[in-house]
Formats: structure tokens, sequence, C-alpha cells
């Protein structure tokens, strides 16, 4: 077979249809994905798993346009080293052009990785460090935003300990900070300098668009710009979304993307402390997507479900591992894999969770719960033996 095998999708299916892949390890991460000039992406597939690929299923179920063939995507490694190599060529240029001489230890010191919103570029901050920088200063900026084909530039520095994880981010180029963002189908516009977005949820935010809520309330104690109140409106159908966040500038932003989606009539967010929520006994569902932990909100998420019917509560935690034990040597079974080992430590948190559940429905209501660990899932991995992971708990009364 010459050539990549790629699912040809439609730009709008493209994420879904890549996390689709990437969750049976059936994506070829060393390639690129391909936009074609008809509007639709090719998703490059990894030949050894091609024929586990149940095209008619999947045409039967999402959508019969499905298509696969071979194609010669570029890999990522020759792409990202052509374009370090073009943005490296041009700010030697301009290095000379003002009288500088380009120094070996100023190659390290160029971006090597970014995220792009629109057409804006948001910087790490371990790129251009050097003080030579800013002797250039916005001719600069210029050049490395159209080597990046963008119109605006920023870079962050840090995360600030103001308590909302505020991202302290500098404009270099452009005045305007407010982005947009697209995912699945859904718009989130926030402000790059007040509002941090975390594209590594897209798998969580997928799987929530694919829950049946119709007919449900839905509590989402850490709204944000609306990372999961979205989807539960816009996908899940939720009757009603009520959002719960502290931060001002995620509430604006929240208030717009709401408009934006056409969803505004179906929330309603309540600013401040969830903790301080005059809420009780109104929720089916409490989303819980606070990391590296939502502890705090355990008791206000049972205090909301109804008390009647009960719900499920879906629990972010990041889980750490612990490390192997290199002293044990050979005791450790040679069959259990990492892998294997990592989610039996999520197992056991899990049920150390249920079980303080149980404990806290007790103290609130009086009464026993019937509480069942309904389903475990991986978002991410931060580092080895670190991962965000969610937990999805049935709470019934008993």
């Amino acid at each position: 077979m010459d050539g990549v095998p790629c699912l040809r999708v439609s730009c709008c299916q493209a994420q879904q249809f890549r996390m689709y892949l990437q969750s049976r390890g059936m994506f070829d991460r060393s390639f690129s994905l391909v936009k074609q000039p008809d509007g639709t992406v090719l998703l490059p597939i990894s030949p050894s798993c091609l024929s586990q690929l149940d095209l008619q299923s999947l045409r039967n179920t999402l959508t019969p346009d499905l298509s696969v063939f071979c194609h010669s995507p570029q890999s990522k490694k020759e792409k990202g080293r052509k374009a370090g190599s073009k943005l490296e060529k041009t700010i030697q240029e301009l290095l000379e052009s003002q009288g500088e001489r380009w120094m070996e230890e100023m190659r390290s010191d160029l971006p090597r990785s970014f995220q792009r919103h629109g057409d804006l570029v948001l910087l790490g901050d371990s790129c251009f460090t050097l003080p030579i920088w800013n002797k250039i200063g916005d001719q600069l900026w210029s050049a490395v935003t159209k080597e990046l084909r963008a119109k605006r530039l920023a870079k962050m520095s840090r995360i600030s300990r103001d308590g909302f994880r505020t991202p302290v981010v500098t404009m270099l180029l452009g005045d305007n900070s407010w982005v947009k963002h697209v995912d699945n189908g859904i718009s989130y516009e926030f402000d790059v300098t007040r509002c941090m977005f975390s594209a590594g949820n897209i798998t969580e935010k997928l799987r929530v668009a694919g829950f049946d809520c119709r007919g449900e309330t839905v509590v989402d104690l850490y709204a944000g710009i609306g990372y999961f109140t979205l989807p539960y409106l816009v996908h899940a159908r939720a009757s009603h979304v009520h959002a719960c966040e502290w931060n001002p500038d995620a509430v604006a932003a929240l208030q717009k993307n709401l408009e934006v989606n056409g969803v505004s009539e179906c929330c309603t967010i309540h600013p401040g402390d969830n903790r301080q929520v005059q809420l009780c006994n109104v929720a089916d569902r409490v989303n819980l997507g606070l990391i590296p932990t939502s502890e705090d909100g355990w008791p206000v998420a049972c205090r909301l479900l109804k008390k009647t019917t009960g719900g499920v509560l879906h629990i972010h935690q990041n889980v750490t591992s612990p490390l192997p034990n290199a002293a044990a040597g050979n005791a450790a079974p040679q069959n259990v894999s990492a892998k294997n080992a990592d989610r039996e430590v999520w197992q056991a948190w899990a049920s150390d969770t249920a079980d303080r559940i149980t404990s806290l429905f007790m103290d609130l209501t009086g009464a026993s719960w019937v509480i069942n660990i309904q389903h475990i899932e991986h978002v991410k991995s931060y580092a080895p033996h670190v991962h965000h992971v969610v937990l999805d708990l049935d709470c019934r009364p008993n």
C-alpha cells in the first residue's frame, strides 16, 4: 500500500473522529492532519490498525460519507523542522540587519511549540528569554507573527496565585486580547490575558456531548468559561444548567458564550463561591470539573442532587500512582503492565471516593444511599503516573 491510510471526514466532524481514533490507538500521531480543498479533513491511521476499523459500522451509526484512501501527509517532525528553520532564518536576517550577531544560544531560545487561538498565537514562557530580543522590539514580534501566519502575538509568563488561576499574559503584537476557539461545533470566546483555556480536556467534553440529558437539570460547580456547561446544553440537550463560577472574568466570558451559542435562556449563572450557593434538591446530575481535586465541592454536590430520585456525580481528580519500587526488583509480577497498575490505583481511589460520598449522604440526609461506580474515564496524563480521571458515581436513595 503506497502512502499513509487516511480517514476522510467533514471538517466539523474532524475533532470527534480524531478522538475516536486516538481512544482506540488507531491515530498515527507521527503525521499531521491534512485539510483538503473541498473542506474535508484527512486523519492518518496507523497501517497496522487499518483492519480493525469497522468503516461500515461507523457509516451506519455516525455518517454515511466516510471513506478511506491513501495519502502522503507531511510528518510532524518534518513540518516542525521546516517551520523552525524558516523562523530561525528570518530572525537571523533581522538580527543582522540591526547590526547584531547571531549566536548559537539564540537557537534554543526560539519557540518550539505554541497555542493558536484563531489569528492569535500564544507563546510559552520558555522562549525569547535573552536580553537581545528586547533590543529589537516590535520588528521581532512582527516577523514572528508573520512567520507563524498570525495577526496577533502574546506570551504567557506564569499562572498567578490569585485563587482564580489567572494567566499572566503579555500582548506582544495587537491590542485586542479576546479570542475564539471552536470545539465540536461550540464557540468559546474569552480574554486570553484573563482566562485559561484547557485544550487537553477535549475528550471529556466530547464524552459529555454524547450524554442524553433531555429533561435533566445539571449543576456545573466549576463552570469557567463554559467548558462543560456548553456541551451539556448544546449537544447533551440538558433542560437547564446551573453554572457556578467565582472568577468574574470567566463569568463575563461564560455569559458571552451562552449567547453566542444560543443557549442563554437555558442557563442560570451563580457567580461567587459555590459553597455559598443557595441551591438544594434540584439536580439530576452534578459536574465537578476541578483539578487537581474537587473535594471541597463534594458536600455541595450531594446537597444538590434530588432527594427522592438521586442522580449522577461526575468527579474530576488528578490521581497519582506510586512510582515503581526499584528495590522490589523481581518481586513484582512481570505480567502486570504499568497501564494496568495505574488502572488499579484509579479503581482504589474510586472505591474510596464512593465510600466517602456514602458517608456524606448519611450525614446530610440521615439515610443510607446506594452508591455505584458507573464509569472511570481517563482524560489525560500530565506525567508518568499522574493522570486526570473522571469518576461517574450513580447515587440513589435507598
